[in-house]
C-alpha cells in the first residue's frame, strides 16, 4: 500500500504563486510500481479534472490546456515527492487539489485509473 500526503495549499491573490507537494509513503516495492503521478482538482459543483501528470520513470509531463504555461509538475525521486508549481494563478484555479498515483495508467487524466489518492489540499485564489 502507498499513502500520499499533500501539502502547500492556501489562499493567494490572483497573479500569485503556490507550490504543492505530494509525498508518497509505503514499501519501496509498492512505490517502485507507480508509473504516473497526477494532480487533479475539483471545484464546488464541478467534476474532478486532471491538471498535470508526470511519468515517474521517464519524467515526461502532460498538462491540461487550462494550465499550460502556468503550472509545472516535477519530481524528486530521492524523496518520493512530486511538486506542482502554480504561477499566474487565476480565480478559476480555486479548487481542492488532489494527488494521485497509479501503477497501470494509460489515460492520464481519467481518475478511475489511479490506485492511490491523497486527502486533498485547498487552493483559493481571490480576484
Amino acid at each position: 500500500q502507498v499513502q500520499l500526503v499533500e501539502s502547500g495549499g492556501g489562499s493567494v491573490q490572483a497573479g500569485g504563486s503556490l507550490r504543492l507537494s505530494c509525498a508518497a509513503f509505503g514499501h519501496t516495492y509498492s512505490i517502485n510500481y507507480i508509473n504516473y503521478m497526477t494532480w487533479f482538482r475539483q471545484a464546488p459543483g464541478k467534476e474532478r479534472e486532471g491538471v498535470a501528470s508526470i511519468n515517474t520513470i521517464g519524467g515526461s509531463t502532460n498538462y491540461a490546456d487550462s494550465v499550460k504555461g502556468r503550472f509545472t509538475i516535477s519530481q524528486d525521486k530521492s524523496k518520493n515527492t512530486v511538486y506542482l508549481q502554480m504561477n499566474s494563478l487565476k480565480a478559476e484555479d480555486t479548487a481542492m487539489y488532489y494527488c494521485a498515483a497509479g501503477t497501470r495508467v494509460f489515460r492520464l487524466f481519467m481518475s478511475n485509473e489511479y490506485n492511490y489518492w491523497g486527502q486533498g489540499t485547498q487552493v483559493t485564489v481571490s480576484s
